[in-house]
Order: C-alpha cells, then sequence, then structure tokens
C-alpha cells in the first residue's frame, strides 16, 4: 500500500535555484506525497513555489524560530493527518531516481527503524562522512582544528566510521539532519526537535533520543547531492550560534560524564569488528 509521506523544508532567504532543484527532485516520486515549504524568511518572496504543484503547502513563518522549530510546524501536521513518515530535507539537496520510495520501502519492512538517511554526496560525488558516533566536547574541538595531523585523522576515521564498508546498512547514533526520514511513530514516543536549538545539534539531538528506542539507520542502497557550505566555518554569526547550540547540546547530555556514550559507541564500532 502506498502509505502518506510527508517532507518539510526549512527555508531563509533560500536561493531559488537550487531550492527548484530540490523540489523538482522530491515531486519526481511514485509515493503518495504532501511537501511543507516552512518560509523563515522576513517577506514571502518564496511563495511562487508553491504553484509547482498542487501536493506544495507553502507556510509563511517570519518570526524564524530556528531550524528545529520550523520542521516541527510541518511534522505536527504530519502526525494531525495520519501520516507514517516524514524526511527532513535541505534546500541545497537534489537527487536522481526515486529516493523516497526505496527508503520508504525500506523502514515499511523493518517497525524498529526510527530514523534513516542515505548516503550523502558531496557535488563532486565523494562521499560525505556524516554517520557519525556520539560526540565529546573534545570531539567537536578536533573536528575543528584537525591537527595534529596524523592523530586527527585516526580519530576521524574512528569517530566518522570512515572505515566501514560503503555499501553496508549500519546502525550509529548520529545521523545528519540534511535529508533524513523519520518514522512518525518513534517520533511521537521520543518527540520531535528540541526548539531549544536554534540551528546546528538539533539534529544529533534527535537522532540521539531516537537511537535510545529504535535502530537509526545508515541506508547507502540510494544517495542524494548536498551542497556542504560548513556556514559557522566561515560567518562569525553562525559560529555563535554553532557554539550556543554545543553547550545546549553538552549541558543536555553531559559533559566529560555523559554516562551511555561510550557503552552506544562501543555498540556502534562492534558491528565491523
Amino acid at each position: 500500500m502506498n502509505v502518506l509521506t510527508t517532507i518539510s523544508i526549512v527555508l531563509y532567504r533560500t536561493d531559488t535555484t537550487d531550492l527548484e532543484k530540490a523540489i523538482k527532485s522530491i515531486l519526481n516520486t511514485k509515493q503518495e506525497i504532501k511537501l511543507y515549504l516552512v518560509d523563515n524568511s522576513p517577506s514571502d518572496e518564496l511563495k511562487i513555489f508553491k504553484d509547482f504543484d498542487s501536493r506544495i503547502v507553502y507556510i509563511h513563518n517570519p518570526s524564524n524560530p530556528g531550524f528545529g522549530a520550523a520542521h516541527n510546524i510541518a511534522i505536527q501536521k504530519a502526525i494531525e493527518m495520519d501520516a507514517e513518515y516524514h524526511f527532513i530535507v535541505n534546500p541545497d539537496v537534489y537527487f536522481e531516481g526515486d529516493v523516497i520510495v526505496s527508503m520508504v520501502n525500506y523502514v515499511k519492512r523493518d517497525s524498529t527503524i526510527g530514523m534513516m538517511m542515505p548516503q550523502i554526496l558531496n557535488l563532486d560525488g565523494t562521499v560525505q562522512n556524516l554517520p557519525k558516533l556520539l560526540p565529546s566536547p573534545m570531539s567537536i574541538l578536533r573536528r575543528k582544528f584537525k591537527k595534529p595531523k596524523k592523530a586527527y585523522q585516526k580519530f576521524i576515521n574512528i569517530y566518522e566510521l570512515r572505515d566501514a564498508p560503503q555499501d553496508t546498512i549500519y546502525n550509529v547514533p548520529i545521523l545528519s539532519g540534511c535529508f533524513t526520514l523519520l518514522n512518525l511513530e518513534a517520533i511521537k514516543k521520543v518527540g520531535a526537535y528540541d526548539d531549544k536549538f536554534f540551528m546546528y545539534f538539533e539534529d544529533w539531538d534527535l537522532s540521539r533520543r531516537v537511537h535510545k528506542h529504535y535502530k537509526t539507520i545508515y541506508f547507502p542502497m540510494v544517495s542524494i547531492y548536498h551542497g556542504y557550505e560548513s556556514g559557522a566555518n566561515k560567518n562569525s554569526k553562525l559560529f555563535k550560534i554553532f557554539i550556543n547550540s554545543a553547550i545546549t547540546y553538552f549541558n543536555k547530555w553531559g559533559w566529560l560524564f555523559d554516562s551511555e556514550r561510550n557503552k552506544i559507541n562501543n555498540e556502534a564500532i562492534s558491528q565491523f569488528k
């Protein structure tokens, strides 16, 4: 049976060329979908995209409560209309083929999956290493500074599970929010995004909460392209938001003392031994 699947993209002064590519990729599916464009921009100029297709719903949200809070608007509407699955999609992604059907069909066969992401590719086709172990404050610092080089390389290979076979489906505690399938039964149990995070870390927090009760699956059988900008490394305002979100995350889950972190990370690593 073709179950209703909802999808949301959060916009903020979004590049229209990127957004058009993302929308066209999504609409090219046999899945029954409803696509929510939640626009946090001050003006509603992007409402022109609601005329692309009857499956698109445009919501202007100029108060700009943040990335996760804006997605929560669509997630709540999805739950109210009894959708079973919801995709979180960044406006700077695109893909070929029916990625949505492939992912939904896989999750439908296993109700223990609460969250799933595909393989994410850079625009040149190289793999973005986005599945991760649970972070510590030190791992965040090491990813930022990348030194000393030899020690960093050993660390990052483990932290991002880079030595895992690229065609292996596996359960990992941290999934990126740039393109994520949510099982809405899991979201009803653990809650949606924590709106204390304006931007950054909200996907890690949600992934961790889902992972406690369900499998959070990396699914490299399909792939999408993502224009990774790493804005926090280039923009001082975004960097401050990143720092504030990191503090919020570690205040919530623990800084040096996080009783679950080592256990969960060791379980993830043990899949490849």
